[in-house]
């Protein structure tokens, strides 16, 4: 599975459900396939997957069929708009959320099947830091914390960078602060954030791009069409192209090693579980 340019894994997360991280997700995979690159995303939300919907692609099936062996990974693969391909997640099935020893060894040897080249595999993880989430975090090399302006949701990714920081001393952690007023006030908010990430956990993360407010989310939400297809002039299609040609610059920031290979390696070299154990 050699590439002459490695493929780049983003995790995208989230602390807290209902900030809209799936529909980041999406948007961001339409809008970098739309300026010429080959995108897969995973929806890594194994419990509760509704990428699907986001993309309006009929799936008939999904990782649980992978996962118990009725299916590979190829069979279950579709194509959305711009030529997404999409790794559909189960929904719906409760123990998809907590994988035991054998179902990630299944994961690994499904992703060591994918032969085509991939500019950009997007990961789109459940919400909130459970063991599985975390799992996915560290096998990525980009991981973009999605969150919104209100308490709650600010305390639920302080939570999870926290984690991400303390616990498995991950790095290139960057933030996309969603539904924003305006993008001052999403660099307002990514400021705070940051100060208290910076005096209390000794660390620093990375302002990405604010998807500002747009009543045609909602409405292409219910179209079941990315927004950046369903409203292409709209003002959170054009934030989601800034953060796009910001995602193209993060070529040069990437080892040549790196790719699907390396989040298969990650996920095949994950500790049994992070208490008491030092990550690199």
């Amino acid at each position: 599975m050699l590439k002459s340019v490695p493929t780049q894994i983003i995790g995208i997360a989230s602390g807290k459900g209902g900030v809209g991280k799936t529909t980041v997700s999406v948007n961001l995979a339409v809008t970098l396939a739309s300026l010429g690159k080959k995108v897969m995303i995973f929806d890594a939300d194994l419990g509760l997957a509704n990428a699907q919907l986001a993309l309006g692609c009929r799936t008939p099936f999904n990782f649980s069929h992978v996962l118990s062996g009725e299916k590979t990974l190829q069979d279950i693969i579709v194509e959305g708009p711009m030529g997404v391909k999409l790794v559909p997640g189960a929904s719906g099935i409760q123990h998809m959320v907590a994988l035991n020893p054998m179902e990630t060894a299944g994961i690994i040897n499904s992703f060591s099947e994918i032969e085509e080249q991939l500019d950009y595999f997007v990961v789109d993880l459940a919400a909130g830091m459970s063991d599985t989430v975390m799992t996915f975090l560290r096998a990525c090399q980009h991981r973009f914390i999605v969150v919104k302006n209100e308490p709650s949701s600010i305390a639920d990714a302080y939570g999870i960078i926290k984690v991400m920081i303390q616990d498995y001393h991950l790095e290139n952690i960057g933030l996309i602060p969603n539904g924003v007023v305006s993008q001052e006030e999403g660099e307002r908010l990514y400021g705070s954030i940051n100060s208290v990430i910076q005096n209390f956990l000794g660390g620093d993360i990375r302002y990405l791009h604010a998807i500002r407010r747009d009543d045609m989310v909602l409405r292409s939400i219910k179209a079941s069409q990315p927004l950046t297809s369903f409203a292409p002039s709209s003002i959170a299609t054009r934030d989601f192209r800034a953060l796009a040609k910001m995602v193209l610059d993060f070529q040069s920031d990437i080892p040549m090693s790196g790719g699907l290979e390396f989040f298969v390696e990650r996920l095949a070299t994950q500790p049994p579980n992070r208490l008491g154990t030092s990550y690199g």
